[in-house]
């Protein structure tokens, strides 16, 4: 009935869907199977993509040549560039995207795909054979053979939903959950655990008083996330603002007895950083409002999310507590909070590829290891497909390394630290986050997509060829154009800056504080003239590499220090327990995980820097 797939993704979320596009882009032939031809690429939680660490994410994708930039610019309805008031390793992209034309686009990218084929059935389980998987088996009990398998079951592997004491199996609302997968790979030797998300009420807008409630507009110049040509964003939507108060935060306690997540029902772990509205009254109790962002679900509906307000109450509670919010007063509900539990997979049971240690060609992405969000998805999605094709194509796997990319940091603690809650991207989790801004993901990872031969590449590194040109013929500019004291002062004058008393180079100008590269070609006409030719993402990136050069130095010079302990390899069968010196901590997690490298080794968990000067002395280092 089947041909021999190259690939077989088992879930159609955001991980699945890159995982599926990055296989068939390396020319595998995938097999892309979901529960729901309805609901690929559903944004079962906010609609919205990027953020802080989230938005760098989503531009290292793109520039990949994965889609989730792509599909963002062309269904987004609003644009905003977060932390812009901090330096530029902090800015974060982040759009409010429509759902519906969101899902639709990816659906449609998919099926314009000649690679890639679809199955709609739950899938129970893993065929492998001689220790390698090698297909999967459906509910209808049909076998679909495949040289490499990836599962990205997000919250469907035995889910279950809560709302106040009513609990029933199920992935998302309105879907059941997905069972078998999870037994199997317990029986093969797989750890596995639980854990929880939520996600809000959603609400009717035409029950909604705007007129009570803070607009929060886009960008007045929005951005984007691709580098290609995607068509600008107009006619933004803004979003509002509204706050909790006493009386809702009293409404909601009424509810804490009949709360799963208070009466022991609940027992995993919920994201941290993404706290339920019970959660925060319950462990921010002497805050008297929290705040609420009322977020569009897209063109064309009036349903709206909120945005902070995530519950498994009872349902009843959570509609009076609403009701008592600022410009809430007469709202209607559509649907109430819910919190789902679900299986996951520890991901120190993966190499840095995402392939699983235990089964060769069976890889894992997205919520089955531990991560919350849909750009931690995608990007697991997309290094999993693309990995799966390679080792079918008996090529070495992609590794991006902590200074190469976000994706590099986010896989990197995944597998060597673990994680025991939902965990999310941010910029703090990166040491190198200077070389990993998000003005330059394409300058870092496209060659690197089109030395893999991804489909389509061509175009994306002809117009980072022509970036690089532009910016360095910026740079040149600024280093050898002279100014006097009589061109600048007055403009000095008027940004706070000291006057000049003889002729420097542009340079030297621009590096003062508050001076923009666009401001200070304003003041010097000839300076207007040249960089008239460029865009303002390529005029941004020549003023931040070089008001910033000398952090980025710095930054390289550590990445250069490091790559020597990357440099010194550890075999898998090293006995590390043969080494007394080492604590016995270390040894432990050492043989369990056995890394790759010193370096790797270096960041393990309960591996501490004499531990691995231990290991240096033992290797003659």
């Amino acid at each position: 009935m089947f041909p021999t797939y190259d690939v077989i993704v088992v879930g159609a979320g955001h991980a699945g869907c890159e995982a599926a596009i990055a296989a068939a882009n390396l020319g595998a032939k995938v097999m892309l199977a979901t529960m729901n031809m309805h609901t690929i690429a559903q944004m079962s939680c906010n609609p919205a993509m990027g953020g802080v660490g989230k938005g760098q994410i989503v531009r290292e994708i793109d520039a990949l040549g994965g889609y989730s930039g792509i599909i963002t610019d062309e269904t987004m309805v609003q644009f905003r560039l977060l932390n812009k008031s901090k330096g530029p390793a902090m800015w974060s992209p982040r759009a409010q995207s429509d759902r519906m034309a969101f899902a639709l686009n990816w659906r449609e990218k998919l099926e314009a795909h000649p690679n890639v084929d679809f199955w709609q059935e739950m899938i129970t389980g893993i065929v492998v054979k001689d220790g390698r998987a090698c297909g999967v088996h459906t509910g209808l009990g049909i076998e679909i053979p495949g040289k490499a398998v990836v599962l990205t079951n997000g919250t469907f592997l035995n889910g279950t939903i809560h709302i106040g004491e009513k609990q029933f199996g199920g992935g998302r609302a309105g879907e059941r959950a997905a069972t078998g997968i999870t037994a199997q790979l317990q029986g093969l030797g797989f750890e596995s655990g639980r854990m929880k998300t939520g996600t809000p009420a959603r609400l009717d807008g035409r029950s909604l008083d705007w007129s009570k409630m803070e607009e929060q507009p886009g960008d007045e110049n929005p951005g984007k996330f691709s580098y290609t040509d995607t068509p600008p964003l107009v006619n933004q939507m803004p979003c509002h603002i509204t706050y909790t108060s006493k009386e809702v935060h009293e409404t909601l306690r009424e509810g804490f007895d009949r709360s799963p997540m208070f009466n022991g029902r609940i027992r995993g772990l919920g994201p941290r950083y993404c706290p339920s509205i019970e959660d925060k009254i319950d462990r921010f109790a002497g805050r008297d409002a929290h705040q609420l962002f009322v977020e569009p679900e897209g063109r064309n509906t009036c349903e709206i999310y909120v945005n902070g307000f995530s519950s498994s109450l009872p349902e009843d509670v959570q509609y009076k507590a609403l009701r008592k919010i600022v410009g809430f007063e007469n709202a209607k509900m559509f649907r109430p909070g819910y919190a789902i539990e679900y299986d996951f997979f520890p991901p120190t049971q993966l190499d840095a590829s995402l392939e699983t240690r235990l089964v060769p060609r069976l890889f894992f992405a997205g919520q089955i290891n531990g991560t919350t969000g849909y750009e931690e998805a995608g990007c697991q999605g997309l290094i999993a497909g693309t990995n799966a094709a390679l080792a079918v194509q008996e090529r070495d796997p992609l590794i991006l390394k902590r200074s190469e990319a976000y994706i590099g940091v986010l896989i990197d603690d995944l597998i060597n630290k673990g994680t025991k809650e939902p965990y999310r991207m941010f910029t703090s989790r990166a040491e190198y986050r200077i070389l990993l801004r998000q003005d330059d993901a394409d300058l870092r990872l496209s060659p690197i997509a089109a030395k893999l031969g991804v489909r389509n590449m061509e175009g994306r590194m002809a117009r980072v060829e022509e970036k690089k040109s532009a910016v360095d013929a910026i740079h040149r500019e600024l280093k050898n154009h002279s100014v006097t004291p009589d061109q600048l002062n007055d403009f000095l004058e008027r940004t706070g800056n000291t006057p000049l008393k003889q002729g420097v180079k542009l340079l030297t100008v621009l590096t003062r504080p508050g001076i923009s590269l666009p401001a200070l070609a304003e003041a010097v006409p000839a300076l207007n003239d040249f960089i008239a030719a460029y865009d303002a993402e390529t005029i941004n990136l020549a003023e931040v590499t070089l008001k910033y050069e000398g952090y980025i130095e710095r930054e390289k010079a550590a990445v250069d220090k490091m790559s020597r302990l990357e440099g010194i390899k550890l075999h898998s069968d090293f006995d590390y327990h043969a080494i007394s010196s080492l604590s016995m901590e270390a040894r432990q997690k050492l043989s369990e995980l056995k890394p790759r490298t010193i370096g790797q080794a270096s960041r393990i968990s309960g591996v501490s820097p004499a531990d691995v000067s231990v290991l240096l002395v033992h290797l003659g280092r």
